[in-house]
């Protein structure tokens, strides 16, 4: 017969057990991104240029496109200017800057097939790049199009994770307690939360603990949502203090899934918590604010804010 895996193999989420054994940092950084590095591939083969387009923020993508667009206009306003002073009929620049200048913007109206007629290509070299030009054009306005379009249209979660999580008092007993917001105007249903403690003990491995949920999984999020794990007798940090936490290097990954209403495809997102990052003796302040107009409120801008217990 086939050995099973230790459990906590099966549960290490896909890290594997060799990073969970040889890393020193957090596994999940706080923005769902992984501390992993990978090497060893030539550049371009890991090049993954599409995907760096689409997730890079839209400031960087923005001077990214408009970089682009001088470069190429200067490159072809160079070529142009190799073809001698007789290449572009009705161009007046005077000088090499002035004469570049001319090119530079004939470029832009053929690149943008805008063409207003005062100056116009003569000779085969001249007309050759025009048509290479055109073909340009075409090619990187619908290259930008369609990866604006696949900026927008990608469905993303924007989830707002408190920036601490608690362990507050819970029935008669206590609990871990996180709390979450929808950032955006879209609405979340099926909603689904995975919650698990990890555990690195001085000698040995990590240990992946899933923490059971009073909800795991709620059919709406108009609001917030407090996600609760009771410390009963069952669960894992049952009995622990600040200090166990610390010694045994504490993390709590959370992962999220949902679907978005507007796009109607599934979003998914995570963040995770260090021992350092959890508050003992302390609850979530009050999100709600006084109803206006019959409307309940939460100030979303409260979802960090937490209050001692004594």
């Amino acid at each position: 017969m086939t050995a099973k895996p230790p459990e906590d193999l099966i549960r290490d989420l896909g890290f594997g057990a060799r990073v969970a054994e040889r890393s020193q940092l957090r596994l999940l950084n706080r923005d769902g991104t992984f501390n992993v590095a990978r090497r060893g591939l030539p550049f371009l083969q890991s090049l993954n240029l599409y995907h760096s387009l689409l997730t890079i923020s839209w400031g960087r993508f923005y001077l990214l496109v408009t970089a682009a667009y001088v470069v190429v206009n200067a490159a072809f306003a160079a070529a142009y200017l190799q073809c001698g002073e007789g290449a572009l009929e009705g161009a007046a620049g005077h000088g090499v800057a002035g004469r570049f200048l001319e090119a530079f913007f004939f470029s832009v109206q053929t690149l943008a097939t805008i063409g207003y007629g005062r100056i116009s290509p003569r000779g085969m070299a001249a007309n050759t790049i025009v048509a290479m030009e055109a073909l340009a054009g075409l090619l990187g306005f619908a290259l930008a199009t369609g990866l604006l379009f696949a900026r927008f249209s990608r469905p993303q979660a924007k989830v707002l994770f408190s920036s601490r999580a608690v362990v507050a008092p819970y029935h008669t007993i206590t609990g871990f307690m996180l709390r979450i917001a929808n950032q955006r105007t879209s609405e979340f249903s099926e909603v689904q939360a995975t919650v698990l403690l990890i555990l690195h003990p001085v000698e040995g491995g990590r240990k992946f603990l899933p923490l059971t949920l009073e909800r795991p999984k709620v059919a709406f999020l108009p609001m917030h949502w407090v996600i609760v794990h009771p410390i009963d007798e069952q669960s894992p940090m049952y009995g622990m203090t600040p200090e166990n936490i610390q010694e045994l290097d504490a993390e709590v990954i959370v992962l999220l899934t949902a679907l978005d209403e507007a796009t109607s495809q599934m979003v998914h997102t995570r963040s995770s918590y260090k021992w350092n990052e959890i508050a003992w003796h302390a609850k979530f302040a009050d999100m709600f604010t006084d109803p206006e107009n019959g409307i309940v409120t939460a100030d979303l801008r409260r979802i960090h804010d937490i209050e001692r217990v004594r």
